[in-house]
């Protein structure tokens, strides 16, 4: 019996210290394991989590939802773009007017400063004011707009007394961008009765097509016919010019000689009006005549 306990005893010391030799030998195997290192990755390298849709910011550790793309902006969007995303729409105008001492001589020099400057004369008109005895000369010029102030300077330069000088600015940017919104809108809207054109069957629904399509050009036409008065509008600036020359009888219109004349023409008009006046009345100074002369021969009897 103390046989059999002595070799159980026996039997579990070796057992333990093989389990020790064993502990031991898996801890040096665990300590012979290297893992590999970590993949180098820049500061702005971020990586996608599939599993939840995700981005995270490999040097912070941080995880932000990954957003989708705005989609582009639709006609009806990008005809209500903001004025200031879209280029300007200015009209220059202006007006001049001074007195010289030659008519044509100015008027030739404003004629071949636009030919310089790609001008042009829309209008043209001459006056003569003999109450006054003034001769005036109007201008409506055209000019591009990125040559209207060195006309203008130009111009005044050349004026011996400016009267007045006027220089207005108008922005039609709202103006414009409202035109080419209803223009862009009236083609969609063409091109989308020109598919129902193509497919209609019925003469009732083609000439209602028709019909409707006819209203829609006549607008897409003066939608159009806005967008190029505007372009010429911005693309052109006007410059009213008005010169005139003062004659020597108004600067001395006080002294005795011109009045002298004035009286002495007056006087010579009324007598030519005396005499007109008499030959278009002699029918009836004729039967005066006659019944004056019977009436004094009657009272001598």
């Amino acid at each position: 019996m103390k046989s059999i306990l002595l070799f159980l005893t026996l039997l579990l010391a070796l057992t333990a210290c093989n389990q020790n030799n064993d502990g031991k030998s898996s801890m040096a195997k665990v300590d012979q394991v290297r893992f590999p290192p970590p993949v180098a990755k820049s500061d702005n390298e971020v990586t996608e989590d599939e599993t939840n849709g995700y981005i995270a910011d490999a040097s912070a550790g941080v995880k932000t939802q990954n957003m989708a793309l705005e989609p582009p902006p639709t006609p009806e969007q990008a005809a209500n773009k903001p004025a200031s995303d879209t280029q300007k729409k200015i009209v220059k105008e202006g007006t001049i007017s001074f007195e010289t001492s030659d008519l044509a001589k100015t008027r030739s020099a404003i004629l071949k400063t636009l030919q310089v400057l790609n001008g042009y004369v829309s209008e043209e008109n001459q006056s003569n004011n003999e109450a006054e005895t003034r001769k005036e000369y109007s201008l409506k010029i055209r000019v591009p707009a990125q040559n209207f102030d060195r006309l203008l300077d130009t111009i005044s330069a050349g004026a011996e007394k400016i009267d007045a000088k006027n220089i207005s600015i108008s922005d039609i940017t709202t103006n414009y961008i409202d035109a080419k919104a209803r223009f862009d809108n009236k083609k969609l809207l063409e091109n989308r009765y020109n598919q129902l054109l193509a497919k209609a069957t019925k003469i009732s629904d083609l000439l209602e097509i028709e019909n409707k399509l006819t209203e829609i050009r006549s607008d897409i036409e003066s939608a159009q016919g806005q967008l190029n008065y505007m372009n010429k509008q911005v693309a052109y600036s006007s410059l009213d010019v008005t010169f005139y020359t003062k004659t020597l009888a108004q600067e001395n219109g006080n002294t005795f000689g011109y009045r002298f004349k004035n009286a002495f023409s007056d006087s010579w008009e009324l007598l030519q009006s005396l005499f007109f006046g008499m030959i278009s009345l002699w029918p009836f100074i004729l039967i005066g005549v006659v019944v004056v002369y019977f009436f004094l021969k009657r009272k001598n009897k």
